[in-house]
Parts: structure tokens; sequence; C-alpha cells
């Protein structure tokens, strides 16, 4: 399996926890690891780079 890296920015995945609201003193929390939205595209060289989302955007603009 690819690792989920930017190969622009070396944007990585993230654990994130969420918070479950009980009463009382037993407060749970769920781990979630998220993934950036990477998608291929070209450089200006041709070459194809998995890269996220914002960085295609960038690019876009210059």
């Amino acid at each position: 399996m690819a690792e989920k890296i930017c190969t622009v920015c070396k944007k990585h995945s993230s654990m994130n926890t969420v918070l479950v609201k009980l009463r009382g003193k037993y407060n749970p929390t769920t781990k979630k690891r998220k993934y950036p939205n990477l998608q291929w595209t070209r450089l200006a060289s041709g070459k194809r780079v998995l890269a996220c989302a914002k960085c295609i955007k960038r690019a876009a603009k210059i």
C-alpha cells in the first residue's frame, strides 16, 4: 500500500479524537485517523505525483 503523503508539502495523516458527551464521569473518546485529500497531478516537468488538493489549487493560481 502506498504511503499517503503529499509529495509537495509533505502533509500526512493525523489522529483526531472525538469526544462523546455522556452524563457522569465516564467520557469515552474514539480515535479516528484523518487522511489528506491526495490526487494524481502532473508537475510542470511532466512528472506524475500525488499532491493534496490545497497544493493543486495553489499551483493553479500561479
